[in-house]
């Protein structure tokens, strides 16, 4: 509980799929997270589904997408993804969805409408649900016999993601089952069926500060994120942001226009190249105030304003060279 009564939060980790997220999902069992979500960027990381999957083979947690991109897969190739994982793990699976800022952007395209998510994730829907759905202008229906997939109807929870009034609207329209946020709700947004809080940074130890190869490490993967979010939505800020020109000035320099996409966002939150390095350590004590970057005290602190705002879940995405201690540590200090 908070201060004020409310019910404390669930404790679960955001990773990407890789080969060591199996290590990665049994260290945040042994140290009692919920859930592991992952990432869904196939230019960046390896298969989405691939990860859910050999999580909930090798370990009792729960899983769960954050989140998948809609566009890169036909809806009846998510549904039988789902189904298998179900099959595999009974009630242990949430599938967030979002509109793909940096899977799409990696791929050259803009993020998806909100509309085509919303038709997407009622086609999935009504194809968990065993009805025949329009794909395409054709009939489509999940006909696995059995021994082949899990029977109809399954009642996987399909959560959104919702950025903007937009997102925002469109996740109460379609009736989601939860909800995978960016921050915290305004006061009297928290009353979804269920949510969560990505957050991200490092807790910092005694001694440490901006100048600290472990914090620069751990922290600077995420904050490198600001940089390529600003490029994308307000380019001209970079200049007064701390770290901004070097940052842009080297990506304009590492790839010919039409592939400077691919530049914007290699090594998204997992592997900065060096010219993120560089920036990351131009920017200062800047770093000190991206995500919930502070003392085990201040995480605490931060942990207790979720609950007081109504989300039900903090996904913590650790970063870095040693996630085990990452997620050690974090867990150490929220409780």
């Amino acid at each position: 509980m908070s201060a004020d009564g409310a019910a404390r939060p669930r404790l679960s980790v955001g990773l990407a799929p890789t080969k060591r997220v199996v290590e990665y999902a049994r260290v945040a069992e042994a140290l009692g997270y919920h859930r592991v979500w992952l990432y869904d960027s196939p230019a960046l990381y390896g298969d989405v589904w691939l990860g859910v999957g050999r999580v909930a083979e090798a370990t009792g947690m729960n899983v769960g997408t954050a989140v998948a991109v809609p566009s890169l897969r036909h809806p009846m190739v998510t549904a039988a993804a789902i189904a298998s994982v179900e099959d595999l793990a009974p009630g242990r699976l949430v599938v967030a969805f979002g509109t793909g800022f940096t899977a799409r952007i990696m791929l050259g395209q803009k993020p998806m409408r909100w509309a085509d998510l919303a038709r997407y994730l009622g086609q999935v829907r009504g194809l968990l649900a065993g009805d025949v759905v329009d794909i395409d202008g054709q009939a489509c229906q999940m006909l696995q016999p059995e021994g082949f997939g899990p029977a109809r109807p399954l009642a996987t929870p399909l959560w959104a993601a919702p950025m903007g009034p937009k997102g925002f609207a469109t996740a109460r329209e379609i009736g989601v089952d939860g909800v995978m946020l960016t921050g915290l709700p305004p006061a009297g947004g928290g009353d979804w069926k269920d949510s969560a809080v990505i957050v991200s940074g490092t807790v910092v130890r005694p001694g440490e500060d901006h100048t600290s190869e472990r914090l620069l490490a751990a922290a600077g993967p995420w904050f490198a994120v600001s940089f390529h979010g600003m490029w994308e939505y307000a380019p001209e800020a970079l200049d007064v942001m701390a770290g901004g020109p070097e940052w842009r000035d080297a990506m304009l320099a590492a790839r010919p226009e039409r592939q400077r996409h691919l530049a914007v966002h290699e090594g998204h939150v997992v592997a900065p190249p060096a010219r993120d390095v560089a920036a990351i350590r131009a920017a200062g004590p800047a770093i000190m105030e991206s995500g919930w970057t502070g003392d085990a005290a201040r995480v605490a602190e931060r942990f207790a304003e979720v609950a007081d705002a109504g989300v039900a879940e903090v996904v913590y995405c650790a970063a870095g060279p040693d996630i085990a201690g990452e997620l050690e540590a974090f867990a150490a200090a929220v409780r």
